[in-house]
């Protein structure tokens, strides 16, 4: 039993090894401040490489070249404001993980919404037709001639036929 607990221990601190090795020894600043701020920023910033993980996360090349470039700027002097304003001089707003609303990315923050708005109002309008054709026809009264024909068919569905 002790050795089951053992393995699932492993096997969870393994899970989280991948991050927690992304920044390299040799990149963390001295200073706490800036490498707490340098951490902050790079959880902002989107990896190239693997583009759903944040430069903290990523082993990649360039995830690491954009950290260091980070801390560079950082201790050179630069704002938080200024580090990532830098970054998407370069890179555009594909950087940011969570890119502004404006122009260029009203799609991306507003098509999800117009798509279920626009597929709601075709569904309600398909529903609204959909209406069975004969269910206004069972409503009226049958007329003489229709009368007599039904008469005519029952008659005929008698027992013995």
């Amino acid at each position: 039993m002790r050795a089951l607990a053992a393995l699932l221990m492993l096997v969870m601190v393994a899970a989280f090894v991948p991050a927690a090795l992304a920044v390299e020894p040799n990149e963390v600043l001295k200073d706490p401040a800036l490498e707490k701020r340098a951490r902050n920023i790079s959880k902002r910033l989107r990896c190239l490489v693997c583009q759903n993980q944040s430069i903290d996360d990523s082993n990649a090349g360039l995830a690491r070249d954009l950290r260091v470039l980070v801390r560079e700027r950082l201790t050179a002097g630069d704002s938080d404001k200024q580090v990532v304003g830098f970054v998407v001089a370069r890179y555009g707003d594909f950087v940011l993980l969570r890119p502004p609303v404006n122009a260029a990315t009203f799609v991306l923050w507003f098509g999800p919404l117009l798509i279920l708005l626009l597929a709601g109002a075709g569904v309600f309008v398909f529903l609204r037709r959909r209406r069975p054709e004969s269910a206004g026809a069972a409503a009226r009264p049958l007329d003489a001639a229709e009368e007599k024909r039904l008469d005519a068919l029952l008659a005929d569905d008698g027992p013995g036929s």
